[in-house]
């Protein structure tokens, strides 16, 4: 995907982790991504529940994830929710904002991905 497709790149990124973590869809929220891709830096705006995608300026945002574009590209590629938190854990890329928003979406992840390994190893065991 080119830079000026940053957009639709965050909105698959987006629509994959809502399939995952579906307990996140109804959340009400603004949010922005800053997707970077060498000197270029496109600003997203999102607008949940929806999710709404635009490339836009997010000043009322709550939450902001900053992420390398080769890095997003690669995630949508992989879409695995357990690459997501691995490179998360790595600091592979961030998210800043209102705390009570990261905490709630922290949270709800990381019981989705615990329910994930559990039946993943319910099926191996």
């Amino acid at each position: 995907m080119s830079n000026s497709d940053s957009r639709t790149a965050v909105e698959a990124a987006l629509k994959q982790l809502l399939e995952h973590v579906p307990a996140l869809k109804p959340l009400k929220l603004i949010a922005a991504a800053e997707v970077q891709g060498g000197r270029d830096v496109q600003l997203i705006r999102i607008v949940m529940p929806g999710p709404q995608v635009t490339k836009a300026i997010a000043p009322d945002a709550r939450v902001t994830l900053t992420i390398r574009r080769d890095l997003l590209n690669e995630m949508i590629e992989l879409n695995d929710l357990q690459a997501w938190i691995r490179a998360w854990d790595h600091g592979k890329f961030r998210v800043s904002g209102v705390q009570e928003y990261l905490k709630l979406i922290g949270q709800v992840v990381e019981k989705t991905a615990a329910k994930q390994k559990a039946i993943a190893a319910q099926k191996n065991g």
